[in-house]
């Protein structure tokens, strides 16, 4: 089938969640307006960071397009009048600086295109609804039988993941999705293992995974469609969404914030580790759990996007886990991420940070308790339980699962060692990159100790303690060479004049006596 061409030799394929962080390093005017230096860095490592430059007109663009997502953005104002003012330059290159920080430390809105596109143009130049509908347009020559109804604008977080509604010829009113994808950095397995088991994906059977209905897969991206969900996802339901709405529309500034009741909680919290577990004794990574992966139909779960592992697609929760050495497995990954969907399940909205220090009133102590062994402080130093662990603690030991659906995914053992290979390189990069961030950790909190406003005092008293030190020293050492220059000196004139046998004129006595 011809569908899907190669990659361009030589494609950098970039880990879209490793955050970007952006500095104003100086401002320049020109006739007619001012420019603002700005200077990007990916990840911890200063030696990736570029220069862009954008005037405000280009800030207050990208203001007018995050709109959509709700949130109250601190962009300084407009000024007609006094704009080229030294001062007024300075003031508002605070307010930009203080803009960008905003933008880059919240979550959704940093892993979003619009945001990505400002500030690494190079990279996120491309138009990728653009990319995915030729791919599909490709598909359709070989499979008439399926039909384009609509493209499902950002959808999904994902920027190089698209989404189309789509419709069955001769069954017009059944609704399908499709979603399209490139490959991510964390592909690992050769392109004959990938289309294989993205082939066997249709055939999985469990009642708590969303079935896929067609699945196909080349060297670049992969193609999949599932029947199309009118209730929406876990994370539709949490924030009363409407399932065909823009991400950043639907989860970044939700009108209400509520959690469900406590017996939902434990219902969907059960059924979601008992998947898990599924998968994980079937040997098939997963590392891709939140709430807008998980489909809801009635009173059951059903994860979705099994096959994001398979395209080496990084995990919306990244960035939080990366910061944890313990957590390097996709067993602890996905436990981690676990823990992320039950806050999110139990306050209605996703903990302000990671590690959580202390967690609000909850329906049930059960849940903080679930709560604590994921997400506190000392379960991120420690390590994550596993999921056999999780499906014994109150909360969900008591939970009675109602299904006849007997689960079944039948891999071939050629193919589960090939998974088992494309995961340790997973948990391999992984666990280098979590090192990295704990070196960087730990020289930044040195060069912060050292540069400190308290270690500048101690190193001015010490410093002052040496120079006093250093100036008795050498007083000391003077007076010591003082002293032994009298004893040389007395020691060559005393012992002639002591001598009973060789007395000294008194012309050389004098001449040899001390001054």
């Amino acid at each position: 089938m011809a569908f899907m061409e190669k990659p361009p030799a030589g494609k950098v394929l970039l880990d879209d969640t490793v955050p970007l962080t952006a500095a104003i390093e100086a401002s320049q005017s020109l006739h007619s307006h001012t420019e603002y230096i700005i200077r990007v860095q990916r990840g911890i490592s200063a030696e990736n960071s570029w220069q862009i430059i954008r005037r405000y007109s280009d800030f207050d663009l990208l203001n007018s397009s995050l709109q959509i997502a709700g949130l109250s953005l601190p962009l300084p104002p407009k000024k007609l009048i006094g704009n080229m003012d030294r001062e007024f330059i300075a003031e508002r290159q605070k307010g930009l600086q203080n803009y960008l920080n905003v933008i880059t430390t919240n979550h959704i809105l940093s892993n979003c295109e619009l945001v990505k596109k400002f500030l690494d143009p190079n990279n996120y130049s491309a138009n990728y609804t653009e990319i995915a509908l030729q791919q599909v347009s490709m598909f359709f020559r070989s499979e008439p039988k399926w039909e384009v109804v609509e493209p499902l604008k950002d959808m999904g977080w994902r920027i190089r993941k698209k989404y189309f509604l789509m419709k069955i010829k001769n069954q017009p009113k059944e609704r399908l999705v499709l979603s399209w994808a490139d490959l991510g950095p964390d592909k690992y397995l050769s392109d004959k293992d990938l289309q294989c088991l993205i082939k066997l994906l249709p055939s999985c059977s469990h009642p708590y995974i969303y079935r896929v209905t067609f699945a196909t897969a080349s060297e670049s991206s992969a193609l999949l469609i599932r029947t199309f969900n009118e209730k929406g996802t876990l994370k539709d339901l949490i924030y009363k969404a409407k399932p065909k709405d823009p991400f950043l529309k639907k989860y970044c500034s939700p009108k209400k914030i509520q959690g469900l009741e406590l017996q939902h909680i434990k219902t969907y919290g059960r059924q979601i580790l008992e998947v898990l577990k599924f998968l994980h004794d079937k040997g098939f990574p997963y590392g891709h759990l939140h709430a807008a992966n998980v489909m809801l139909d009635g009173d059951t779960c059903r994860l979705l996007d099994l096959e994001n592992s398979l395209l080496g697609l990084p995990s919306f929760h990244r960035s939080y886990f990366s910061q944890f050495r313990k957590i390097n497995t996709l067993e602890s990954v996905d436990v981690h991420c676990f823990g992320h969907l039950l806050y999110e399940m139990t306050y209605g909205r996703p903990p302000d940070s990671v590690p959580v220090d202390s967690f609000p009133p909850a329906p049930s102590m059960a849940v903080v308790a679930v709560l604590e062994s994921t997400l506190s402080c000392d379960a991120c130093k420690t390590g994550m339980p596993t999921v056999s662990r999780l499906l014994q603690m109150p909360l969900f030991s008591d939970v009675s699962l109602m299904t006849s659906e007997k689960p079944q995914f039948k891999i071939p053992t050629k193919l589960k060692e090939a998974l088992k290979l494309a995961q340790e390189c997973i948990e391999k990069r992984l666990t280098e990159e979590q090192k990295q961030v704990h070196q960087h950790r730990r020289l930044t909190r040195a060069q912060s100790h050292h540069g400190s406003e308290e270690e500048r005092k101690k190193r001015k008293i010490l410093a002052r303690k040496k120079s006093k030190r250093s100036a008795v020293e050498n007083s000391e050492e003077h007076a010591a060479k003082y002293s032994n220059s009298n004893n040389s000196a007395g020691s060559g004139a005393s012992s002639p004049l002591t001598s009973p046998s060789s007395p000294t004129p008194p012309s050389t006595a004098v001449e040899h006596a001390p001054f």
